[in-house]
């Protein structure tokens, strides 16, 4: 029996109902269907709607639903239209007639939004547990090479000397920020629509409040019609999926590059790499190219929820059996990705002198700029003079500091031989020590608020 045929006098159409069931993928949604049921039935005996005896039967019969699912041994039937049909239906055969009490006020409206909840606050933590890991492997990293000198660049062309770790950490950041977006839409996930019905609300004495405590919400909604229908909070996860999977394609980006033998700045392990089927000496570092593929993926289920919910009408909409695909794959997606970035991250092995061979003098040419602005030149002239200084290098084929003095003061007289003070990569790094500067010094302290910040999010 279905949950709502009595109106009709046929049964559905094969072709609408394959169209029409959901059950091929809110199954995943069962633990928090139960959840969902255990705390309902509890809520209408404690109302006086079933006595505390039927509220023990119907709870028991769900937790050997549980148990079952649990087990790999729940047997769907080709009439369970969604999970909360199928779990009604099993609740039946395990309990008989008590088990339709345990609908009393409640529609699958409002019990599928707080389902949907509960089970996206979930993938948060547990989203954010590899998002923690990520920042830890970083920063461990970082630690170890807060002196290794590599070139920085703008526009992907060689721009400053810096050193790798303020690199690595970059990346701590941007992690840290998609943190706080998953914490910040975990709140406006953890309000319950239970108890919201259909669209108008329960006509029986629940208590929302309760419920929502017992399931572990932190606030109650405010309005039926909205609750039933509010997907904003799984629009925010994907948009802080997607923009967290457009940082992971940052960060693959840079390791493509740079373990690119070209660039040779790091070596992946052996266990994070790939190779030809064809040519013997490839080592491809496949697992950031999908890390830099995914992000496409999840910015395109961001961009199918959003046209789904545009332009629907008040309340609940069939529609919304749309939401939970593209959510599911997200964070399936997420779930894949994060391992194996945070194995990546962890047994990645930079190569210094290769970092250090990379650097030319080119990169000192904003320091020679802001030596002449020691020396009282306003800085936009001195861009000017060493931009005049580097295409002389260019022509002569020489290096920077290779140019006499005699040369660098026919272009200014501030020129003196201190210039040649300039010419250091170490001294251009260590000049650059302010909050958030690449130098040494600015950077183990910016590991350290790293370490401070991480121990602030945990509290």
């Amino acid at each position: 029996m279905t949950l709502w045929g009595g109106r009709f006098a046929e049964p559905t159409d094969a072709d609408l109902k394959a169209l029409n069931d959901s059950i091929g993928f809110d199954q995943r949604m069962m633990a928090q269907d139960i959840a969902g049921s255990v705390a309902y039935a509890q809520a209408i005996a404690k109302a006086g709607i079933i006595s505390q005896d039927e509220a023990q039967t119907i709870i028991t019969g769900l937790q050997q639903i549980l148990d079952e699912w649990s087990a790999g041994d729940f047997a769907f039937l080709p009439q369970d239209e969604d999970v909360h049909t199928a779990v009604e239906r099993r609740l039946t055969e395990l309990i008989g007639a008590t088990a339709g009490k345990l609908h009393t006020g409640r529609s699958r409206n409002d019990q599928v939004a707080t389902d949907f909840r509960l089970w996206v606050m979930d993938a948060i933590d547990r989203i954010d547990v590899h998002l923690l890991q990520l920042q830890t492997a970083l920063i461990d990293v970082a630690e170890t090479h807060t002196e290794t000198l590599m070139p920085g660049y703008t526009h992907l062309q060689p721009a400053q000397p810096i050193t790798a770790a303020h690199w690595l950490m970059s990346f701590f950041w941007m992690i840290g920020r998609d943190r706080q977006r998953l914490a910040d839409g975990y709140q406006r996930t953890s309000v319950s629509p239970l108890g919201s019905g259909a669209l108008a609300g329960t006509p029986f004495v629940v208590d929302r409040v309760w419920l929502a405590r017992e399931l572990g919400f932190g606030a109650v909604s405010q309005n039926s019609l909205d609750a039933v229908s509010d997907r904003d909070f799984a629009a925010e996860l994907l948009f802080t999926l997607s923009l967290l999977g457009t940082h992971l394609s940052r960060l693959g980006e840079d390791v493509i590059l740079y373990s690119n033998p070209q660039f040779g700045y790091i070596t992946l392990n052996d266990r994070y790499s790939t190779g030809s089927s064809l040519m013997p000496q490839k080592r491809n570092a496949d697992p950031m190219e999908l890390a830099r593929g995914k992000a496409g993926r999840l910015i395109g289920n961001l961009t199918r929820l959003l046209t789904t919910l545009k332009g629907l009408p008040s309340t609940y909409n069939k529609d919304l059996q749309e939401d939970k695909e593209a959510v599911f794959d997200s964070v399936d997606t997420i779930d894949r990705l994060l391992p194996v970035v945070i194995a990546i991250i962890r047994t990645l092995r930079l190569n210094p002198e290769r970092m250090r061979a990379a650097l030319g003098e080119d990169l000192l040419a904003t320091d020679l700029a802001d030596y002449l602005v020691r020396k009282g030149m306003p800085f936009r002239h001195a861009h000017h003079v060493v931009g005049q200084a580097v295409r002389l290098v260019a022509e002569d084929q020489v290096k920077l500091s290779e140019l006499s003095l005699a040369a660098l003061r026919q272009l200014s007289n501030l020129f003196e031989a201190d210039v040649s003070n300039v010419f250091d990569f170490e001294a251009s790094v260590s000049r650059r020590r302010a909050i958030g500067g690449t130098a040494p010094e600015a950077v183990r302290d910016q590991i350290a608020a790293a370490r401070q910040w991480l121990q602030e999010q945990t509290r």
